[in-house]
């Protein structure tokens, strides 16, 4: 017969009968008598949290993300768009999570980025895209700098509808803005272009659905830009880049590493910062070039200052714990050791193809036999709806129903059989997207400016299409010409990086609107930050200054030299003597 203890209530232990005392007394004693002791049978204890700033040390931002993760912030969202409500500051922030950024005071309403990996997006995006344009903002598309797609002006009441049609068609804008990993860029010509080392497009997608899924990269310390270059004809500014991976072949040599293609990883670039990322001295290969990826976030994310908004990008974490000391912490992440290989180092791995001129625009061979590419230039990268539904005919009639955005503002329609390819082009044309390279015309690149966004001094959008107009009537090229406009310091437009760079400033004339100018920037096998020469020229002004820069440029350079070499070849002072000719 089997003797049942006495029943235990949930209770304290001034409450226990007598009979439940003496019970609980001969079951602990049984336990002392078999050499257990309470210390044995105490939990785990808890870990020290990591060392950190305090709440009071964190930015203003930092604090709105811990009082309420920006995510959760949907239901005011929803709220919102009920009364057609301005947003409260702090949502201001919180909905860049969604991709959704309030233009007060410059428009009372949104404008909403994408997350297109890669740029490749499909012709029925292309037509949702062009419909919720047409329907519930002010008709325009605009292609951004990180081959991707923004859409504005959007009324409050709107945005619930806006980010479930673009959800609704495959597409994304979570993480699109603020602290998260900004869309991921590529050549835009992955798998098709004969040159590449490597199609980055797995690779590409596989990050991308990493980053979309896991809510550990919704919290960084600031905004993160990644790229991936394949070794094609047209570059993915990759060194510009807080990680830039480029594809390059090592062949036999005598330091013991397999021959193949391998990635070399280059860290902290922010050209806003008038910087570049730095040669990291390691060598990927392709299956483990994610893990590394990853592992670098968690060292930002570990690392990243979040005390000061002016110091929170990757270059900050590299330039304070240097190259090797980034390695070590990376490898915490890893389950493998990361392979060394120094810049100059004897089988130095170097890409196999030279990138030429403005090889985003214009027809070209594809990988695949008797099919090419048709790139298409689009002035400033603006477009509407109804050429964006003609875009998606194009590519569906002609192509694959697939195009690519490229981080020039340009697009491509791939897998064109070559018989078809002059059509495409006249088509394209007729559009108002030429497709034959305008040393001039085809490098021109600008940020939002000032008509939609708070930050910019100038109208670079506008300003750089008069310039277009004026420069291409008095100027002829016979070598490629990289301009870039851009609004403030932010750089979105990446002006250090252009062999003409302008950056928008407020001077004292008619318009109030004017550029600092500086010249000689490169990337690639170019890459240079531009320095300046003339500082506050009124817009006024603009067109004249431009004209007597490239004439000086022809007159004096060399035989066949660029515009890039000429300048990184002379004196501030002496440009700026041949430039005022």
């Amino acid at each position: 017969m089997s003797i049942e203890p006495p029943a235990l209530a949930p209770s304290t232990s001034a409450d226990f009968t007598g009979e439940q005392k003496r019970y609980l007394e001969g079951f602990f004693a049984g336990i002392a008598a078999g050499g257990v002791s309470f210390g044995d049978l105490s939990a785990a204890p808890v870990a020290a949290a990591p060392a950190g700033p305090s709440l009071d040390d964190l930015t203003k931002e930092e604090r709105i993300k811990r009082e309420l993760h920006p995510f959760d912030a949907i239901e005011q969202l929803v709220m919102d768009a009920r009364w057609n409500a301005k947003p409260e500051p702090e949502s201001v922030f919180r909905y860049k999570w969604n991709g959704l950024f309030w233009l007060n005071p410059v428009k009372d309403g949104y404008m909403c980025r994408l997350r297109i990996p890669g740029g490749i997006v499909k012709s029925y995006q292309l037509r949702e895209l062009a419909a919720i344009a047409r329907e519930l903002t002010t008709g325009y598309i605009q292609i951004t700098t990180r081959n991707n797609f923004q859409i504005r002006l959007i009324e409050p009441k709107n945005c619930p509808e806006v980010l479930r049609r673009i959800q609704g068609c495959g597409l994304h804008s979570k993480g699109a803005g603020a602290d998260n990993i900004r869309n991921i860029t590529m050549n835009p010509c992955a798998g098709y272009d004969p040159h590449e080392l490597i199609d980055v497009r797995p690779l590409v997608n596989e990050l991308a659905t990493l980053i979309i899924a896991s809510k550990e990269f919704y919290d960084l310390p600031r905004k993160f830009n990644i790229a991936y270059d394949g070794g094609g004809l047209i570059s993915a500014v990759e060194d510009t880049n807080d990680i830039g991976a480029s594809a390059v072949r090592i062949t036999e040599n005598s330091e013991g590493i397999e021959p193949g293609v391998y990635f070399r990883i280059a860290l902290g670039g922010v050209t806003g910062h008038q910087t570049f990322a730095s040669d990291w001295g390691v060598i990927v290969k392709p299956e483990q070039l994610n893990d590394v990826m990853v592992a670098l976030l968690r060292v930002f994310i570990q690392f990243g200052d979040r005390t000061n908004r002016k110091k929170a990008r990757f270059k900050y974490v590299v330039e304070d714990k240097g190259l090797d000391g980034v390695l070590v912490e990376t490898e915490k992440f890893l389950k493998f050791k990361l392979t060394r290989l120094a810049p100059d180092a004897a089988c130095q791995a170097k890409r196999e193809f030279s990138q030429q001129g403005h090889s985003h625009v214009g027809t070209y061979p594809q990988k695949q036999e008797g099919l090419v590419y048709v790139g298409a230039s689009v002035p400033v990268g603006q477009l509407t709806a109804r050429q964006l539904d003609r875009i998606a005919d194009l590519a569906d009639s002609y192509g694959s129903g697939e195009v690519r955005l490229t981080v020039w503002q340009n697009f491509i329609i791939p897998n064109v059989k070559a018989t078809y390819a002059a059509t495409v082009a006249k088509s394209l044309k007729k559009l108002g997207f030429p497709t034959e390279q305008s040393n001039l015309k085809s490098g021109f690149v600008a940020c939002t400016g000032n008509k939609y966004c708070k930050f910019a001094a100038s109208d670079t959008k506008g300003h750089a299409i008069a310039m277009m107009e004026y420069l291409d009537k008095r100027v002829k090229l016979d070598r490629p010409v990289n301009i870039h406009f851009t609004g403030c310091a932010h750089s979105c437009a990446q002006h250090f990086m252009g062999d003409i760079g302008l950056l928008g400033t407020k001077v004292k004339s008619e318009s109030g609107e004017g550029y600092h100018i500086t010249v000689g920037g490169g990337f690639g096998e170019n890459r240079k930050i531009g320095r300046q020469i003339f500082s506050g020229v009124a817009f006024e002004s603009l067109g004249t200054t431009l004209e007597a820069m490239l004439k000086g440029y022809l007159a004096q350079r060399s035989e066949g030299e660029s515009f890039h070499a000429f300048c990184n070849r002379h004196t501030v002072g002496q440009l700026q003597e041949v430039f005022n000719c």
